[in-house]
């Protein structure tokens, strides 16, 4: 089986946690009479994107949004990409966790925000997560019946080191939950998806929330997903809603045999070393 549905939720986020998952579910519940094979939500998408939020609205992995979401994932059948979500380990460390669920509810990834987004753009945004958030340091890449896939967070993505040790890990798609600003994302969120797929030959999905003006972090939105040849195959604008796109993994093998980028590779001159653990539950 080498084609698969995946769909895309665009969100906006409010203040109460439960009702944020109580909203995926209901857009699940739609999309799923469309036969998706897997659901895609937004970073902190239950949790508006403000650094002081992420240790009040933190819980341990099992906790009750992480019961939810597998719950939804194994009711409808579907692979579930839980967006991320603040999650607070045994010290009282808080991480930008993103939770991947396979059709029975069970977890199969789990990715924890490698790099932190402390950025200070003058005339634009300044951010710092790193006030409240503490980096994960694992490659992450999980297998379903249509192969294997690797999991960034956001600003993971910017890194060309960690989507190529997915792939190299067998990684014929990445996907990005995402929530770009309005400094960052017309500037910048194209031209990544774009390269990453191309640098990679692979496809590259990444899910935004939904722009809202009065929240305390502007979304830039424009979901999207991109093919391993470098076409944009869908583009979604500012609004809240879904895509669905479907993916055939066949054609990345294609791509790679009839551009062989990655055979091509001099690796008797350079190589890209791994010193940290690569999650492929």
């Amino acid at each position: 089986m080498s084609k698969m549905k995946v769909a895309m939720i665009q969100m906006r986020v409010v203040e109460d946690k439960l009702r944020n998952i109580e909203i995926a579910a209901e857009y699940i519940n739609e999309i799923v009479t469309e036969n998706v094979d897997m659901v895609v939500l937004p970073e902190m998408f239950c949790c508006p994107y403000k650094t002081e939020n992420f240790p009040i609205y933190g819980e341990p992995e099992g906790g009750p949004c992480y019961r939810m979401l597998s719950s939804i994932a194994k009711e409808h059948g579907i692979y579930l990409v839980a967006g991320s979500v603040p999650e607070k380990d045994e010290e009282g460390r808080v991480f930008n966790t993103s939770y991947v669920f396979d059709r029975e509810g069970n977890k199969i990834g789990k990715h924890r925000k490698m790099h932190l987004f402390d950025i200070n753009v003058e005339g634009g945004q300044c951010f710092k997560e790193s006030d409240t958030l503490s980096a994960g340091k694992d490659v992450t890449v999980f297998d379903t019946e249509f192969g294997k896939m690797g999991l960034a967070i956001c600003y993971d993505f910017r890194f060309p080191e960690l989507s190529r040790l997915m792939v190299e890990a067998g990684a014929k798609v990445i996907v990005v939950p995402a929530a770009f600003n309005m400094t960052t994302g017309p500037a910048h969120w194209d031209i990544l998806f774009r390269t990453r797929a191309l640098d990679n030959q692979v496809y590259t999905i990444g899910t935004a929330p939904a722009r809202d003006e009065s929240s305390c972090y502007t979304s830039y939105g424009n979901s999207m997903a991109v093919s391993p040849w470098g076409d944009t195959i869908c583009h979604m604008d500012e609004k809240e809603g879904y895509r669905i796109v479907e993916l055939d993994l066949d054609y990345v093998d294609r791509v790679r045999n009839e551009l062989p980028l990655l055979a091509h590779r001099r690796k008797d001159v350079y190589s890209l070393l791994k010193n940290n653990t690569i999650q492929n539950i």
